[in-house]
């Protein structure tokens, strides 16, 4: 009897055409007003943070250019050309790890086997992930074909560190940035899937593993993939909170008043409780610097001054307040005891963005003597 084996959610949800692919609508765009114009280049370069899509596209994009009566922007999805690129078993589409292909031995032989014309599409493509791996001999290896390659030859690098790729390779690229995808794209497309795999998940839980994501979509399915191994069909907020130690949207609210009108006994109650129930204290400081900043544009937008975190606030004490928050991430991170460097960090930016800054308060005194009647002199 054969079996199917499992199949993780975000291989299984991989997009499959560039109407799957979110939070990436530039590069799609570009990308088929290319195919559909035939001005096609020879070197693209997809820079972006991990799991935003840029090994994806590069498929979808090979995928288009090989399909049947090809190059198309919309290529059929149920051609043998188009499954075997797609799962990788496409001859004339080589993907490349350049992690572990780095040398310039591998480079020459790449050069050597583009040489030689496509067996069942149209071109042949390499796929060349974490380009900025390759040594600097491999790089300079890449260039001349890079400068004149041949016309069934298309190259297509992926990386997530673009400094590190030589200026002389990025000169002959199109480079296309892919974004961080926005929480609430993430937590559409989450949603969607919990739908179609008969999965109950409440929108704030969905929520919480979008902003744990951090942007990534394939990070947000896989945390999504252990939701429903620890909680079975049905995945409620407080599992979410439990399994990676987050502090709960309610809980980052009530610490940001309690800082922003200096109740440093609730402070320390926050933080006991966070400690008993094993939150992640970093995270919270994450969270919690999310909570400020938009307090702090809800003030600028207000005119200067906003009232989102419990009483009337500045943008001047809004921004003092999350530049302390921001400068006890290092303290936090690497300090010896979580807990107390925590309370610090808290305690100090309650005094700081309640304090009066020192230009601010000379800047007051000056509008104020400008308005004062000027003395009589005497005769």
């Amino acid at each position: 009897m054969s079996t199917t084996g499992y199949q993780v959610i975000a291989r299984k949800w991989r997009p499959q055409k560039f109407d799957d692919l979110v939070g990436q609508d530039h590069v799609v765009r570009t990308l088929r007003n290319a195919i559909e114009q035939n001005r096609i280049a020879h070197a693209y370069l997809f820079v972006g943070p991990r799991g935003t899509g840029k090994t994806t596209t590069a498929r979808l994009f090979a995928k288009c250019l090989n399909c049947e009566s090809g190059p198309r922007a919309d290529p059929p999805e149920d051609s043998e050309i188009c499954q075997s690129i797609m799962n990788g078993s496409c001859m004339d589409v080589l993907e490349i790890d350049g992690a572990s292909n780095n040398g310039v031995e591998q480079v020459r032989d790449l050069r050597e086997d583009a040489q030689y014309s496509p067996s069942q599409g149209k071109y042949k493509i390499y796929i060349i992930d974490e380009v900025h791996m390759l040594s600097t001999q491999a790089f300079n290896a890449l260039l001349k074909i890079l400068e004149e390659p041949p016309e069934h030859v298309k190259f297509v690098f992926a990386t997530t560190e673009a400094h590190k790729v030589l200026p002389t390779i990025v000169s002959r690229c199109q480079r296309f940035d892919l974004k961080p995808i926005p929480e609430n794209l993430i937590k559409d497309r989450l949603a969607y899937i919990c739908e179609q795999e008969g999965i109950s998940a409440e929108d704030t839980a969905l929520q919480a593993i979008a902003r744990m994501a951090d942007g990534g979509m394939r990070d947000s399915q896989s945390i999504l993939d252990q939701m429903i191994a620890f909680c079975g069909e049905s995945i409620a907020e407080q599992d979410v909170l439990q399994v990676y130690g987050l502090v709960g949207a309610e809980q980052t609210a009530d610490l940001a008043t309690a800082i922003a009108t200096g109740d440093h006994i609730k402070i320390l109650e926050l933080v006991d409780s966070f400690d008993s129930s094993g939150r992640d204290f970093f995270r919270a400081l994450v969270d919690l610097q999310a909570r400020v900043r938009e307090a702090l544009l809800e003030a600028v937008k207000a005119g200067g001054t906003g009232s989102s975190l419990g009483e009337p606030m500045t943008t001047e004490s809004l921004t003092r307040l999350l530049d302390s928050l921001r400068q006890s991430e290092s303290a936090l991170k690497f300090g010896l005891n979580e807990k107390v460097n925590f309370e610090v960090a808290l305690l100090k930016a309650s005094e700081e963005c309640r304090a009066r800054a020192i230009d601010g308060l000379i800047r007051e005194l000056s509008g104020i003597a400008a308005g004062l009647p000027e003395e009589k002199k005497k005769p």
